[in-house]
């Protein structure tokens, strides 16, 4: 896949997919730790980015920035992070006998924090995604913070619409550091700020398809449930930075090209193709790139982003400069 100069192109063990598949599902078996590789004076480690709040971890005490020096005594610090992911869920066994671990069983952590070491014996549990949290600004508006479309965000997204912001009251959706997720989630959540019509185009293997808020899809086949008559009462900003990647861009790019978002921040990452999982006769998975996203207006995003309408660089305060924009739609007559 390396040298197809495809750049997009994945492969997974039948272990790692089934993980993978999980999280876009929005539940897993684990210990609420997300994991990232860093890279300093001392070279290259796998540290703690995330604590799922009430999770195993968190009980634990584990933080953010904790390095994570070895899982059931073998060390992680070469191994890219899916398979460490993969590990701390307990997907067991190799090809097609790949299965996740159950709740309760354990798993043994090796944690270094600040060249203190110890050793942590956690129980998996059945975890949900918090990919959808809702809260109010300094402002007065509803911030709905987006962190992935995993299965059930649109539907969080709505809920929030519909039941967390006040008659008229504005709506800052942060989707800085979304990398994407499910296509179809994205488009559901579409349809909470716009009134049904086009939300993207793209090319699936020489063909067209769009995909719209009204929950048709044209030419494809599948209709996309999603509820009509989204809150366009309400004021929106959205929040990006090059972090918003995929289906977020899909989101903010529909939003910006039919004039229902005032777009903030910094531009976007710029993902904006279409991957067809296949799976190999081994039971790993091969994920290739079979076509591109455009806007509304036509608009290309693979390799180009989504420029805001205000930029705001990275030493700038976004989210202010955000709240400050939001709070000029809300008072307009």
């Amino acid at each position: 896949m390396s040298r197809s100069g495809d750049r997009w192109s994945s492969a997974y063990t039948a272990r790692e997919y089934e993980g993978l598949k999980q999280t876009l599902d929005g539940e897993y078996v684990g210990v609420g730790l997300s994991v990232q590789r860093e890279r300093d004076t001392k070279g290259s480690s796998v540290a703690v980015a995330r604590v799922l709040p009430g999770s195993p971890a968190d009980r634990a005490d584990i933080r953010r920035g904790d390095r994570l020096v070895a899982i059931d005594g073998e060390d992680v610090g070469d191994r890219p992070v899916t398979d460490v992911v993969a590990r701390l869920r307990g997907s067991a066994g190799q090809g097609r006998s790949a299965k996740p671990a159950a709740p309760g069983s354990s798993v043994e952590l090796e944690l270094d924090r600040d060249g203190r070491h110890r050793t942590e014996t956690l129980k998996r549990d059945r975890l949900t995604a918090d990919a959808v949290t809702v809260g109010p600004t300094d402002g007065g508006a509803t911030r709905i913070k987006v962190s992935s479309f995993t299965k059930g965000s649109a539907r969080q997204i709505h809920r929030a619409v519909a039941e967390r912001v006040p008659d008229g009251g504005g709506i800052l959706l942060d989707l800085r550091g979304n990398s994407g997720g499910l296509v179809s989630e994205a488009v559901e959540a579409a349809s909470a700020f716009l009134d049904g019509g086009l939300v993207a185009t793209y090319e699936e293997n020489g063909t067209q398809r769009a995909l719209y808020a009204d929950g048709n899809t044209s030419s494809h086949g599948h209709a996309v449930q999603v509820s009509t008559g989204g809150a366009s009462a309400h004021p929106l900003v959205v929040l990006v930075d090059g972090g918003t990647m995929s289906a977020a861009e899909l989101l903010t790019g529909a939003l910006q090209d039919r004039g229902r978002a005032v777009v903030v921040g910094s531009r976007t990452f710029g993902k904006g193709s279409v991957q067809m999982p296949r799976k190999l006769s081994d039971g790993s998975v091969a994920e290739l790139t079979v076509g591109h996203y455009a806007t509304p207006s036509g608009r290309t995003l693979d390799g180009e982003g989504i420029t805001p309408d205000l930029s705001v660089d990275a030493s700038g305060d976004a989210p202010e400069r955000a709240r400050t924009v939001l709070s000029g739609l809300q008072t307009r007559p």
